[in-house]
């Protein structure tokens, strides 16, 4: 009987220990994203399959401003242009003069834009998140709550405080790596970054 309340008292002393950890994970996380109302980059962006060969290679530039604006852009040969104002998504293809609009997705399991730019308060409901620290950079491990993600981890990593790269995975091992260079945070954004104007003639898919 003792030896069965020992395992009791560690079994419910493992389980705050976890809760604390996790809840300073969150903290750390919240703080360094709140940190840059807003970021501006470039990126380049490399999908892999599971079995590590190339299917995409991007590059291309962000802006986010919070809360939920942001505005990404990728090069041509596969250029898109993908704009929040906050309430709703427009994904714009010039090869296919097509615009899809939505409404915005404050589960952050959309694009990693919104992650960055979304409502920080509501990470937590979404994800698990563990945190791990080496040197001048910060590692974020985040695990979506539900199955309804377009991903099953995300990694997102700071260094010396400033967005550095991030890594998806999706459910079959595909994995897509995304490095920010020449970031800028807290710098002043125009308000019209953030609105998107559909061309004449393009059209339009409302979901």
């Amino acid at each position: 009987m003792r030896a069965i309340r020992m395992l009791l008292v560690s079994a419910l002393t493992l389980g705050t220990l976890s809760a604390q950890a996790g809840e300073q994970d969150v903290a750390r996380l919240t703080q360094l994203l709140e940190k840059s109302q807003t970021i501006e980059a470039n990126f380049s962006q490399l999908t892999l399959d599971a079995g590590g060969t190339s299917l995409q290679e991007t590059t291309g530039k962000m802006t986010v401003k919070r809360p939920g604006l942001f505005y990404w852009h990728t090069d041509a040969p596969q250029e898109q242009v993908v704009v929040s104002d906050g309430k709703n998504v427009t994904l714009w293809d010039p090869d296919l003069e097509q615009a899809t609009v939505k409404k915005l997705d404050q589960r952050l399991n959309q694009t990693p834009a919104l992650l960055l730019s979304g409502d920080v308060s509501k990470i937590s409901q979404s994800f698990d998140i563990v945190s791990k620290e080496q040197g001048e950079v910060m590692d974020f491990t985040l695990k979506p709550k539900t199955k309804d993600t377009l991903f099953d981890s995300l990694r997102v990593s700071f260094r010396k405080g400033l967005i550095n790269d991030m890594q998806l995975i999706d459910s079959v091992g595909q994995r897509t790596n995304i490095l920010f260079n020449g970031v800028k945070a807290n710098q002043p954004v125009p308000a019209d970054k953030f609105q998107f104007k559909i061309p004449a003639g393009a059209d339009v898919i409302q979901e």
